[in-house]
């Protein structure tokens, strides 16, 4: 955990469910009110991280634990009829093609490939939704001030461990070079997804919020406002929705709460995955 002091102290590490639909635990997340956005004193920050600013969560929720495993969404498949999305792999990103779950063999990683519309389906089904941005980044933080919420190699999987051997992105950055400079490096050194809750919790007992693949979340992109705002679920309209929390291949300084990237809801990515988010009373 994070030497920095914390905002307030939760027992809701200790407070799991498992989720008769899906089969997966599910941690209760209290309310309480946090500084959204970059923290302080981080200077890797970009402009959509800015300006932070202070959100109140009003209600309890249920956050997954873990990310949404390939074993839950078969389940899925299964009961609804539908399709699992297709393997997995580097084709297209990479001079090499390499599938990262071929067959779908590995029941525990996370189901990748999943567009956001498939994700708030998967989420509806078992009884939920996808969390908001502002929920999202309450819960990773677990009341830690800083841009992490512990040691990188302890709590996640990304470029400098999710491989063989390090990839060495800080080469490439003091050179000024582009960040596609890691994706043909990537797939020969075995950067992938790995098991989810292998690495350790954040405070309130969320693995992999940080690293190991992208999460979708609820809201579309927009930039933030300065105002204080309770309960926040961004733009009423947009062109991509947002996802968090980086991925196997993001460089140490990009592994951040704050960090926030897009994409389109229609694309399926090998590096995006989700969880969900219950209402509380479920």
């Amino acid at each position: 955990m994070s030497a920095q002091s914390r905002e307030f102290s939760s027992s809701a590490a200790n407070r799991m469910k498992v989720n008769a639909q899906d089969g997966l635990r599910y941690v209760v997340i209290s309310p309480g009110t946090f500084q959204m956005g970059c923290s302080d004193g981080d200077h890797e920050c970009t402009a959509a991280e800015k300006p932070a600013h202070r959100v109140t969560l009003t209600k309890s929720f249920w956050l997954g634990q873990t990310e949404v495993t390939v074993q839950a969404y078969k389940r899925f498949v299964d009961l609804t009829g539908r399709v699992m999305p297709p393997e997995p792999q580097y084709s297209g990103r990479s001079p090499i093609t390499l599938k990262t779950n071929p067959g779908w063999a590995d029941s525990q990683l996370p189901v990748v490939d999943i567009t956001w519309h498939n994700a708030v389906a998967y989420c509806t089904w078992a009884g939920g939704r996808l969390p908001t941005e502002a929920e999202w980044e309450y819960a990773a933080r677990a009341g830690d001030l800083g841009p992490r919420y512990g040691n990188p190699d302890e709590t996640a999987w990304y470029a400098e461990n999710s491989g063989r051997a390090p990839l060495n992105t800080e080469a490439i950055r003091a050179a000024g070079g582009n960040l596609r400079e890691l994706i043909p490096l990537a797939a020969p050194n075995g950067n992938q997804p790995h098991r989810v809750a292998l690495k350790q919790p954040n405070q309130w007992g969320l693995f992999d919020m940080l690293g190991n693949v992208h999460e979708w979340v609820g809201d579309w992109f927009g930039n933030y406002q300065a105002a204080p705002t309770a309960d926040p679920t961004g733009p009423s309209t947009g062109d991509k929705r947002i996802v968090r929390g980086g991925d196997y291949g993001t460089p140490p300084w990009l592994l951040r709460v704050s960090l926030r990237t897009s994409d389109n809801p229609d694309h399926g990515d090998a590096a995006n995955g989700f969880r969900c988010a219950l209402d509380a009373g479920r």
